[in-house]
């Protein structure tokens, strides 16, 4: 029914195309291992089940709550309703400091409790990540 020229194009665009959906699904596979959410204190305590996959908690940090320890750092991170307990091991970004906007990731220990992998402090004092800011607006 169909010329041989008409059959060799349809299979080479079938070939495109499987080739096309196979290799989206599969950065959309890989990306989703590294998806972090976002969350503000006041989220957490809200959640109704803990999370044990990898997430950012963000915030201001409270005055007077950072305690240095030889080998870990202690804060609280703010929304100005809720507080969460951060703990992290290793050193803190420079820009790092009481009252300034900061996002931790990490793994939740409780609702009031996180264990922080990573330190993120923002660059100057006009900039505010837009997590946090759009966090402490809905606030």
């Amino acid at each position: 029914m169909y010329g041989r020229k008409v059959k060799l194009r349809f299979l080479f665009v079938t070939l495109i195309l499987l080739t096309l959906i196979l290799t989206v699904f599969l950065i959309l596979k890989s990306l989703e291992e590294n998806v972090v959410f976002f969350q503000s204190p006041t989220e957490i305590k809200t959640l109704s089940e803990l999370d044990t996959n990898k997430i950012r908690v963000g915030g201001m940090v409270k005055k007077n709550s950072i305690n240095v320890n030889s080998d870990e750092v202690n804060f609280i991170i703010t929304d100005f309703k809720n507080e969460i307990n951060v703990s992290y091991s290793g050193a803190v970004p420079n820009l790092f400091a009481e009252e300034k906007g900061v996002v931790a990731e990490g793994f939740l220990k409780d609702r009031n409790f996180f264990s922080a992998t990573k330190i993120l402090a923002k660059h100057d004092e006009n900039y505010m990540p837009p997590e946090v800011k759009e966090a402490l607006e809905e606030k």
